[in-house]
């Protein structure tokens, strides 16, 4: 029966999930199916005979007013005749659902048919990638909308060192330090000696730009280098370019994840994003942009291990793996190992970056 609603009973989040429905016309009878990806949101494919849908449940780290920039960023994007997700508004005309206290809120968007890839396949996905992001940005350069409940100080690289430092400073009892504390200590000492920053004006970026987040067309040889949408548009708001690449780069560059305590560093991945996203932005960078976009993925690289190594000792922040690891610490400790190799391919691989970011 295709408008027959189908709920896990044992899953209380998908019986939340039934609640949430009938807030919406015509999906008061859809089926639910539960959606195991993601870190932060909690999210369902909703069927009917006439349609999909994507219901989440939004993490309280987000405020709701974050879906009045949702809405002015894909408003634009679909004007411009690019595919995006858009907000299905519900029956009382809002942006999202909020159920009783402790119940969350719940927002609605339309489902992009497509794949999503967790790490990328090849030189020639990376590049459509690359130009997908350009576009992205010319769409939303000139958008009139003020941003409201937008994260401050994501890259604030000095705050997340001197975390780490508190850290190793509070725990010296703890059963990781002997082994966090001496890369600890390297990670500090390469904050000292990282080049400044050239200052970058805000444009409006994604603000999360890891690889799973871009839409391709499907999964067939060609289909995978069409690089459709990009989704989860939770964090969208003024950044900096610097950042919004560096970020990427960070994550689609690293053949081994985050999860190895040795980086892979493909510069073929970055030379190609790098000439798919130059040539969508139809000019080349400026001196400026050139050397932030050179030494940005060496502050991020470098930030992140900070905080992984920081997490390891503190074992209060980032989610970790129950099946691999032992605890908190102990996966945190592979990242942060894992994040510092990358930072020093980064910074090994400078002069050749150069290169490809001037050519």
């Amino acid at each position: 029966m295709a408008n027959a609603r189908c709920v896990d009973s044992s899953d209380p989040t998908t019986l939340t999930a039934a609640r949430v429905l009938p807030h919406y016309e015509g999906l008061a009878e859809a089926r639910i199916q539960p959606i195991p990806s993601g870190l932060i949101n909690q999210t369902f494919l909703i069927s009917t005979a006439e349609r999909r849908v994507v219901l989440q449940r939004v993490s309280p780290i987000f405020p709701p007013g974050i879906h009045d920039n949702i809405e002015a960023v894909t408003a634009r994007l679909a004007a411009a005749g690019m595919v995006t997700p858009l907000i299905v508004r519900a029956r009382d005309g809002r942006l999202w659902v909020e159920l009783e206290t402790g119940a969350g809120v719940w927002r609605v968007m339309t489902f992009v048919d497509g794949a999503s890839f967790d790490a990328v396949e090849s030189p020639a996905q990376a590049h459509a990638a690359g130009a997908l992001i350009a576009r992205f940005h010319r769409t939303l350069d000139d958008l009139p909308h003020t941003f409201a409940n937008v994260r401050k100080g994501a890259h604030d690289t000095p705050r997340h060192i001197e975390r780490l430092r508190a850290a190793v400073a509070k725990h010296g009892a703890h059963r990781l330090f002997a082994q966090v504390a001496p890369l600890a200590s390297e990670i500090l000492a390469a904050a000292d000696t990282l080049p400044a920053l050239p200052s970058l004006e805000d444009r409006v970026c994604h603000g999360d730009p890891k690889f799973n987040n871009v839409r391709f067309l499907g999964t067939t040889p060609a289909a995978r280098e069409q690089a459709l949408c990009l989704i989860d548009l939770d964090t969208v708001g003024p950044s900096k370019l610097s950042f919004e690449l560096g970020d990427a780069w960070r994550s689609w560059c690293n053949r081994n994840g985050e999860d190895a305590p040795v980086a892979a560093l493909d510069l073929e991945i970055f030379r190609a994003s790098v000439e798919g996203y130059r040539e969508a932005l139809a000019r080349g960078f400026t001196s400026d942009e050139q050397r932030a976009l050179l030494l940005a993925v060496e502050w991020i690289s470098l930030e992140l291990a900070a905080r992984f190594a920081a997490d390891a000792l503190d074992e209060s922040y980032f989610g970790w793996d129950p099946g691999r690891f032992a605890a908190r610490g102990e996966h945190n400790l592979i990242r942060a190992r894992g994040q510092w190799s990358l930072h020093r391919a980064f910074v090994d691989a400078r002069d050749l970056r150069a290169r490809i970011l001037s050519s």
